[in-house]
């Protein structure tokens, strides 16, 4: 179907990414320095685990300032999404910087715990090729202690505890605050739709 460029940052959820990009018939290359991109048609960045240490690795790997110059569609997954903003909360550290945004922690109350870990529904707020098929208040598997606000660019949302961006996209940018691998038809769907309809 397509070739994409995965990057291991370090995440545990790296093989169960890699295992539903090929399922859906993709030619997956794990990329670990910036001459992994050259050629990429599509990128992801998937990443589990915290900001901080996340960045330094990106870092460490040579991998921050060519994503930033990227000029094919770039989707973050989980941390991955967190990362496209400009700034987390967690260690007060610099993201990437590709989504206007702060990272900020989510809020515990009665009822509402964190981790916001398990499944919960998206709520679609605006068109994105990201959800093409996907039935509106479809579930997703979510695991997570950090989110980014809503803003200009979510087109779905999540409730724990308020409302949360669930989903993004800005141009060529793409992010899903849930993980894709482990949400079923939902996220398989979330991940064809990257795969065959965003722009090269």
């Amino acid at each position: 179907m397509t070739d994409v460029a995965l990057i291991d940052a370090g995440g545990a959820n790296l093989g169960s990414v890699r295992y539903a990009l090929e399922r859906l018939g993709a030619n997956v290359q794990l990329v670990r320095d910036a001459d992994g991109l050259h050629g990429a048609r599509r990128v992801i960045l998937p990443g589990v685990g915290a900001a901080k240490p996340a960045m330094q690795r990106l870092h460490a790997q040579g991998l921050v300032e060519p994503l930033r110059r990227l000029r094919v569609p770039l989707m973050g997954i989980c941390l991955g999404m967190q990362l496209l903003f400009e700034h987390s909360e967690e260690a007060g550290v610099e993201t990437l910087g590709l989504i206007p945004g702060t990272v900020r922690k989510l809020v515990p109350a009665t009822g509402i715990r964190v981790p916001h870990m398990g499944w919960n529904r998206l709520l679609p707020l605006k068109p994105s090729v990201l959800l093409r098929d996907i039935p509106a208040r479809a579930s997703a598997y979510f695991v997570h202690s950090y989110a980014a606000p809503l803003n200009a660019h979510t087109v779905a949302a999540c409730d724990h505890g308020g409302l949360f961006t669930a989903m993004v996209e800005q141009g060529r940018y793409f992010g899903a605050q849930f993980h894709p691998e482990r949400s079923g038809d939902t996220g398989a769907l979330m991940l064809r739709n990257f795969l065959e309809d965003t722009a090269v």
